[in-house]
């Protein structure tokens, strides 16, 4: 990793760039297309955090964070707001070169700077999956599921 690794805000000057990021193909099932993950932020823009992973002047991946979602999904379940990493695409040449790592550590940075001290995120189990990335980055595994992925939390204190 070069010390120009950097997160970019999303605009109309590198959208086009960012819908072109494509994980493995066989990775494609694990991870909804960047388009789709832009598309939620555009009817969540309240809680989406969508950002290009940038290294100089090379794309190499995308996230999108989320802030303060209610995992209970209220309707008299109660409130249990969470922040944490939405979605993370490393570009298939990119991948085990400590972008998604940093990707991580930025959202981690984030939730600390508006005051959080856990990040969760979800993952499909399996082959080619990521779970030994998160629980190699500390993630721990909380027992819930999202649909069918598993939920993990990273604590942040």
């Amino acid at each position: 990793m070069t010390s120009t690794l950097r997160l970019e805000k999303i605009t109309a000057d590198n959208f086009d760039v960012a819908i072109g990021l494509k994980v493995r193909p066989d990775q494609e099932h694990l991870v909804a297309p960047v388009v789709k993950s832009l598309a939620e932020a555009f009817v969540h823009p309240e809680t989406a955090w969508p950002r290009l992973i940038v290294d100089g002047n090379r794309p190499v991946g995308f996230l999108m964070a989320f802030f303060d979602i209610d995992f209970a999904g209220g309707a008299g379940k109660g409130t249990d707001l969470r922040s944490g990493l939405w979605r993370l695409n490393i570009a298939a040449g990119e991948q085990g070169r400590g972008y998604g790592r940093f990707a991580v550590q930025a959202v981690a940075a984030e939730i600390r700077r508006r005051g959080g001290t856990h990040l969760t995120t979800t993952w499909h189990p399996g082959e080619h999956g990521p779970e030994d990335f998160y629980l190699g980055l500390g993630f721990r595994t909380t027992g819930e599921t999202s649909g069918e992925q598993r939920v993990g939390v990273l604590d942040l204190l």
